[in-house]
């Protein structure tokens, strides 16, 4: 049996899970939708995994996955998801090219503050309203996927899940500020080309519609601001309730209050939030729902479990793999994000930088953070970050976002479409100049 999970039939469960996550959606939407099934195929995949796993030696492994990953992992989407889902904004402004682009660039600001999924769903239905008039809106859905979803989630750990994993890897809250270049590289290259694209479509549109735009006004009016407050403390119990600051927290004999305090801190913000929100603004204009977070805790439950012989393997055969240059991790990130989730592709990506032989990396010099080279890091979370936009199951919010724009009416592009209208001529090109330029 140990033979068995060390060895590459390890990767089986891993990859098994991320195809079925990847595929179902598109195969057996309305079975695929209910989370008691995902539930059974987790089960079914995950428990055996995990008997072998312990079986095989790796109980160890397995609790540190668990309790060490799992737990801050889904505890942080939590509070996350809770809080923001009690913020509203509603309102119907005047949808000129520059309004529009504000809101893209509001969004993006927000998405590393309050995390992609957050920001996409604080503003996505206001944009949407504010749009209502206008006949063509399509590519103002697809630049807010790919702003507000994505990339603009790239300088803290709570902007994306697969920074927050790296986070717990070692990497510096403040870290992940040494990445503002691309960031702002990425944000101003993209603001830039939807703010030429939406005036093209601007002067397309029929004067009826701009006349109506013009004249069906209605302010914009923010609702739950305590939760901005509830957010707030989500940031600083993050940045600073961890062991760099209390070191006690990573010793194995300190009590668990102290060794989970970040974690109960986000629970009682959360709780908060629950109780100090009004019931009409979280449940009725937000239409707050359980499922879509039950969903991510049912299917990264096994993500987890079957990550752990992979991650072993990639650890113990990682110069094996071929890959030894920053532009094939950011490549090899990237790619596997657009298909896959990017959080354990992040994680995955980091363990076979880990296992790289020291004069591998001692050949990209500079600084080691959370245990490799630095621009490994560096590579690995832009291809994560960026990467997810290129399809709809590349992050979470795409496909909320693309939802929601459906039920508002709006005709979205098909899954290939979405790749070939929008991500291979915007968005790949601008990500070959970041690797050009950057890396």
């Amino acid at each position: 049996m140990e033979q068995i999970v060390h060895s590459i039939w390890g990767l089986l469960p891993f990859g098994l899970m991320l195809l079925i996550i990847a595929v179902a959606p598109l195969l057996t939407e309305h079975w695929w939708e209910s989370n008691k099934h995902k539930l059974t195929i987790v089960l079914f995949i995950a428990i055996p995994t995990a008997v072998c796993l312990i079986m095989g030696g790796m109980l160890h492994e397995v609790e540190h996955q668990f309790f060490g990953d799992y737990i801050p992992f889904i505890v942080l989407l939590l509070s996350l998801y809770v809080i923001t889902g009690g913020i509203h904004l509603s309102g119907d402004i005047a949808a000129k090219p520059w309004v529009n682009t504000l809101f893209l660039t509001i969004g993006w600001l927000l998405a590393s503050i309050m995390g992609t999924t957050g920001a996409a769903m604080l503003l996505i239905r206001p944009l949407l309203t504010t749009n209502q008039q206008r006949k063509y809106k399509v590519h103002t859905v697809l630049f807010f996927i790919a702003l507000v979803a994505n990339c603009g989630g790239l300088l803290t750990p709570l902007g994306d899940p697969p920074l927050f994993m790296l986070f717990l890897r070692g990497a510096s809250f403040t870290w992940f500020l040494s990445m503002l270049p691309q960031w702002l590289f990425v944000g101003v290259v993209l603001l830039g080309v939807y703010f030429v694209t939406d005036t093209y479509f601007y002067k397309r549109e029929h004067y009826t519609a701009i006349l109506a735009d013009n004249t069906e006004h209605q302010p914009l009016k923010l609702m739950g601001k305590r939760n901005l407050v509830f957010l707030l403390g989500v940031i600083f119990t993050v940045a600073f309730v961890n062991s760099a600051y209390i070191p006690e927290m990573a010793i194995a004999e300190s009590p668990v209050w102290l060794r989970y305090l970040r974690e109960i801190i986000l629970v009682i913000l959360s709780i908060m939030s629950l109780v100090k929100t009004p019931h009409d603004v979280r449940y009725e204009l937000n239409k707050f729902s359980w499922a879509p977070f039950v969903e991510v805790a049912v299917l990264f439950f096994g993500i987890f479990i079957t990550m752990t012989p992979a991650i072993e393997y990639l650890n113990a055969h990682a110069s094996e793999l071929g890959l030894c240059g920053i532009g094939e991790f950011y490549y090899a990130t990237g790619a596997l994000s657009s298909f896959l989730d990017n959080t354990p592709t992040a994680v995955a990506l980091h363990s076979v930088a880990q296992g790289l032989t020291p004069e591998q990396m001692a050949a990209f010099g500079g600084n080691t953070v959370a245990g490799i080279p630095e621009i490994l890091l560096t590579a690995i979370c832009i291809g994560a970050v960026f990467f997810g936009a290129m399809t709809y199951i590349g992050n979470g919010p795409n496909f909320m976002v693309k939802a929601i724009a459906e039920e508002n009416g709006i005709k979205m592009p098909s899954f290939f479409g979405y790749i070939f209208t929008f991500s291979l001529i915007i968005l790949l090109p601008i990500y070959i100049l970041v690797h050009l330029i950057f890396l």
